[in-house]
């Protein structure tokens, strides 16, 4: 499949490896300002490792599915979209990959629909409620200053489009660059989100301005959970890191790479261990 749909939206999606009903199948979710290219380097392993691996562009990133005002962008949107693709698939369950806002989708779906979920791998994303906990006492508040800004309307968007997508002259690009993204997958990303106006780009700071909005809280998740992170992550304070465990009630592990954000683009071997560990592991338990 290309593609799916949910309601009058159309999401864009990779689906690479095999078709077979007993297949063991991937769902991989990115950030922002990400897209699904973020993890062609782990989709071909684990493609070729015999794991089926849907990948969309989720909402706001699919010109499909751009719909209009903040509370569209709701967690609960983002979670139903995940499931509504599983659906369109005929996949029952997954093991689940998530980084950045990726990675609190899949927190929360393993959340409130365990049932669909085989294991969780989360990347770089703290558990939100980890994260919550941390910002008053510790420098998680500082580090995630940026979506205090994101509420402020069309500011943001104009500020990072300032001087295009050149990866060393664009705003957006320059950003990401400094938070240890290679110049050619900042470009990549930049491009995207300004090629339309930035459209894109405001549509993914959308998922930041339906924050304040509230909604359902992310609870303990109990799926068998790796969570792989980065120590040079910008964006996690040590306190919201070490919180995450107990967030989780079954099996867990975390691991630390030598690296800083970009886990799925920087790291796919590590994501791909991960993910065939807990497949392997599933298939032993069966």
């Amino acid at each position: 499949m290309d593609g799916y749909q949910r309601g009058e939206l159309r999401f864009d999606v990779t689906d690479l490896g095999p078709r077979e009903p007993e297949a063991p199948v991937a769902l991989c979710l990115h950030g922002f300002p990400q897209d699904r290219s973020a993890y062609d380097g782990v989709a071909e392993r684990l493609a070729g490792s015999g794991v089926r691996v849907l990948a969309p562009d989720q909402r706001g990133y699919s010109p499909g599915a751009r719909p209009r005002g903040r509370r569209a962008y709701a967690l609960t949107e983002l979670v139903a979209d995940a499931v509504a693709l599983l659906d369109a698939a005929g996949v029952r369950t997954v093991h689940l990959v998530g980084h950045d806002w990726g990675g609190v989708v899949a927190w929360a779906l393993a959340a409130w629909h365990p049932e669909r979920v085989v294991s969780l791998t989360a990347l770089s994303q703290a558990h939100p409620a980890a994260m919550g906990a941390a910002v008053l006492r510790s420098s998680q508040g500082l580090r995630s200053w940026y979506v205090g800004a994101f509420q402020v309307p069309a500011l943001p968007e104009r500020v990072l489009a300032r001087g295009g997508a050149l990866a060393r002259g664009g705003a957006l690009a320059r950003t990401l660059v400094r938070s240890e993204l290679p110049d050619h997958l900042a470009r990549r990303y930049a491009d995207r989100a300004l090629a339309d106006g930035a459209a894109r780009l405001s549509a993914g700071i959308g998922w930041y301005r339906a924050l304040p909005l509230g909604g359902r809280p992310v609870g303990p998740v109990a799926v068998p959970t790796t969570y792989l992170h980065g120590w040079r992550d910008p964006f996690y304070s040590r306190a919201s890191v070490m919180g995450t465990a107990r967030h989780a009630t079954g099996p867990f592990e975390r691991r630390t790479l030598d690296t800083g954000h970009w886990v799925p683009e920087l790291e796919p071997g590590a994501v791909v261990a991960a993910v065939l560990e807990h497949v392997e592991a599933d298939r032993m338990a069966a």
